[in-house]
């Protein structure tokens, strides 16, 4: 197989994604040793339309229908192909991106094992990340107005639950804060998002997952089943073994764990369009979350959906700066009166620091907003 044809499938499957990723050598040896030389073809007949029905597809591949099913069902089990059926119940064959969400994510969500190749696996992503952050610097200028133009990647749900008490966190309707228009407002509980969905699926942490790997644990929390997905996104990992089916009353069992460990439910849609269901829920710790880790390393921006804005009661903050450790983004600092402030401009509304604060000092500001804080330039 020729050096070209890696390089053809690598481009396709970058092009499958939105982050301007480079195609390079530590990119090949990825897909090399994720997919096999017969499967690069299947790879190709999606060079020009990412999704395709199987009518399509035989078009586009040139293949017979049994081998067209053999590659799906090998690629699918890597990552690289999800096949479940539309609305109108047509079976659809989509091309994943690398990552965000893709191979990365579905490689590394099932339980590791720790053998030697999956560290060489997980040691090569992390060398292929250090290089997409040279190659974001080094192009800084051109870049960031891609970013501007995308929408987010995610979608935070806030903790409205007071760690101490049990009651609810303060919410404030302000009138006053300026927001986009939105036809719905997406689901602001978990436990309602939860409840809404028959099928959910638990999978391991990929991110945390891959830091084990890189001998990097997370510093936050011992979980790692606890990424969840819903719908045909369920269907699809449980068929592949990437997660297990589960029931409501465990989803939200495991839901509130993460929840005593400070982590934050973040929300994906299809297409990064909030008005329409959710596919999963990811439980984000500060130290190991790819989209933070990425973001504060200089290899994409921040690009956050939020209905929250944390606002702190100045008279009932005692400095004790509990808010400041437990934030994830690092929103908010003890002024010169030792006492808490918010960065708006950062807050992505998670309510970590109403939940934690001992004083009740904290309140969320409502109004949906979209966050974005471009990559540091660090050259």
């Amino acid at each position: 197989m020729s050096v070209e044809q890696y390089n053809k499938a690598a481009r396709i499957i970058i092009k499958a994604g939105s982050l301007p990723f480079p195609i390079n050598e530590t990119l090949i040896s990825i897909i090399k040793q994720m997919i096999n030389e017969d499967e690069l073809a299947l790879v190709e007949a999606f060079r020009r339309k990412v999704s395709q029905t199987l009518e399509e597809l035989r078009k586009s591949s040139k293949m017979p229908d049994d081998q067209i099913f053999r590659l799906v069902k090998s690629l699918a089990k890597k990552g690289y192909i999800f096949n479940q059926p539309n609305s109108e119940g047509i079976m659809v064959y989509r091309l994943m991106p690398l990552v965000m969400v893709g191979a990365f994510e579905y490689t590394f969500m099932g339980k590791i094992q720790h053998t030697a190749d999956e560290k060489a696996l997980a040691e090569l992503f992390a060398s292929y990340f250090d290089e997409v952050e040279d190659f974001i610097q080094m192009n800084y200028d051109s870049i960031i107005p891609i970013f501007e133009k995308m929408r987010p990647f995610d979608r935070t749900l806030p903790l409205l639950e007071k760690n101490i008490s049990g009651d609810e966190v303060q919410i404030i309707v302000n009138e006053n804060l300026e927001v986009p228009e939105e036809d719905i407002i997406p689901t602001q509980r978990i436990e309602d998002l939860i409840l809404k969905f028959d099928d959910i699926a638990v999978g391991h942490c990929f991110c945390r997952n891959h830091k084990d790997l890189l001998g990097e644990p997370c510093k936050q929390t011992q979980l790692r089943e606890n990424c969840f997905t819903f719908g045909k996104s369920a269907r699809f990992v449980s068929e592949q073994g990437f997660a297990r089916l589960v029931s409501k009353e465990e989803a939200l069992k495991i839901m509130k764990q993460s929840e005593q460990d400070g982590l934050v439910h973040k929300a994906f849609h299809p297409h990064s369009d909030i008005q329409k269901a959710e596919t999963s829920v990811c439980n984000c710790c500060k130290c190991c979350c790819g989209t933070l880790d990425w973001w504060r390393g200089g290899m994409t921006a921040m690009i956050n959906s939020t209905n929250y804005l944390s606002s702190i009661d100045e008279d009932l903050c005692t400095g004790c700066g509990i808010c400041v450790e437990k934030c994830s983004v690092e929103a908010i600092h003890l002024n010169t009166e030792n006492i808490a402030e918010v960065n708006e401009k950062i807050c992505i509304g998670c309510g970590v620091c109403a939940h934690f604060c001992p004083e009740n000092a904290i309140r969320l500001i409502e109004g949906m907003r979209r966050v974005y804080v471009p990559p540091p330039k660090l050259n």
